[in-house]
């Protein structure tokens, strides 16, 4: 049978976390108000994936889990910066 590792997070480090969530959702909501133009949609899109990073490293425990995992979730991120690029390298051209 295989030996199931267990981990614990303090209260601490989630109510950190939660901090760091919140925080980041205040910048994302204070940088609709500036007049960025496209860059403001890009702003938005990196804080969007900063806290999705986070959610997959603490909450979702990827940190803890195998290491292909990371693998995987560090290829979807890179795609999706891709698709970001292609996004507003289509836009920037209209």
């Amino acid at each position: 049978m295989s030996q199931e590792k267990h981990h614990i997070m303090s209260y601490t480090t989630h109510l950190i976390v939660l901090g760091v969530l919140l925080i980041l959702t205040a910048v994302s909501v204070a940088v609709t108000s500036l007049e960025l133009g496209a860059l403001s949609t890009l702003v938005a899109m990196l804080i969007a994936g900063v806290k999705a990073a986070i959610v997959l490293v603490w909450f979702m425990h990827l940190k803890f889990d195998n290491k292909l995992y990371t693998i995987f979730t560090v290829f979807v991120l890179v795609l999706f910066l891709l698709v970001l690029y292609v996004t507003f390298f289509d836009y920037s051209y209209r």
